[in-house]
């Protein structure tokens, strides 16, 4: 989302607290010609981004080139990788952030790779088929910071962390989650040597050198407001969240760096293993049979947000266990 229209995204609250009453013709008007009646979050919590809806365009055409034509990418440049069906793909995080969403395909499977800057979560999903896909846009609106996504076939809305549409035809519907990667160039083409990588021609006139949210991700700074928050860890420090059996459970990165690793823990009832990388600010989780599951990495604001009563790991003091409590209120 734009980080310049903070002025104009207040005022068009301010219009919106005036008109939540009026019926879903009102609705759809104000937010960006969405319809959010009966919506399943707090009509009154989504806010303007800035831009209208596909203000932000989604790169629905995807054009890959090979690893060594990547030229344009440093070692330590960020990057989202999902390996799928025998194939390994990198999405520069610096393409993601000016355009959140790409619609892609691996085989047969209708893949949609999401990210947002604001709030530091990249996540793909499932989406249709080959034959019949569900392609999502940027709807320009945001749910705690994050992202509301929407399909082109049916104008739902679509929580990017709640990976739930949340108003609209496919109200209730929950998108199915793919693990991947949100690690350096450098440690992604180490694990995949044969990946290809999203190309910078997308169609768009972009300055994918420039990085429109410099400074963003180390300021205590929340652009937009959320329903709920804790400092108890600076607002953008990294975590690996995870969600299983109705529980969830937040790894931060500076406990996970005082942590022996691999890390066994339970989450939900399930046995996870938690792998961090520190050098290459990463980490993924495997389950019992080493298989990995969806995660996401996520500043600590976010994931809060989302998920208040979330566990949160701490790393053992010298000659005891970790910890597994909750983060003061």
């Amino acid at each position: 989302m734009s980080i310049r229209r903070l002025s104009a995204s207040t005022a068009l609250l301010v219009l919106a607290s005036a008109l939540v009453a009026a019926g879903p013709t009102a609705h759809a008007a104000e937010y960006n010609g969405f319809d959010v009646s009966g919506a399943l979050i707090p009509v009154e919590e989504i806010r303007s981004g800035g831009p209208p809806r596909d203000g932000i365009p989604a790169i629905d055409e995807p054009r890959f080139v090979s690893a060594a034509e990547a030229t344009f990418l440093a070692a330590d440049a960020r990057v989202i990788g999902l390996a799928l069906d025998g194939q390994a793909r990198a999405y520069p995080i610096s393409i993601l952030n000016w355009h959140e969403v790409v619609n892609d395909r691996f085989g047969a499977d209708g893949v949609a790779i999401t990210f947002c800057p604001l709030c530091g979560t990249g996540m793909a999903f499932r989406a249709g088929t080959a034959a019949k896909p569900v392609r999502f846009g940027v709807s320009g609106l945001l749910y705690n910071s994050d992202v509301l996504l929407y399909d082109r076939g049916t104008l739902s809305l679509w929580s990017q962390l709640l990976s739930k549409a949340i108003s609209g035809p496919l109200k209730g519907r929950q998108l199915e989650a793919l693990p991947v990667m949100h690690t350096s160039w450098a440690d992604w083409r180490a694990r995949h040597p044969r990946t290809v990588v999203l190309s910078r021609d997308t169609g768009f006139p972009r300055d994918y050198g420039r990085d429109p949210y410099a400074a963003y991700a180390e300021s205590e700074r929340i652009m937009f407001p959320v329903g709920r928050t804790n400092r108890s860890l600076h607002p953008k420090e990294r975590v690996i969240g995870i969600s299983l059996g109705g529980a969830h459970k937040a790894y931060p990165f500076v406990e996970l760096d005082r942590s022996p690793g691999p890390l066994a823990d339970r989450v939900g009832g399930q046995a996870v293993t938690v792998e961090f990388d520190a050098a290459h600010r990463s980490g993924r989780v495997l389950d019992e049979a080493g298989k990995e599951i969806p995660s996401v990495i996520a500043f600590w604001f976010a994931w809060f947000a989302f998920h208040p009563d979330t566990a949160i790991h701490k790393a053992p003091e010298a000659g005891t266990p970790g910890t597994s409590g909750r983060p003061p209120m």
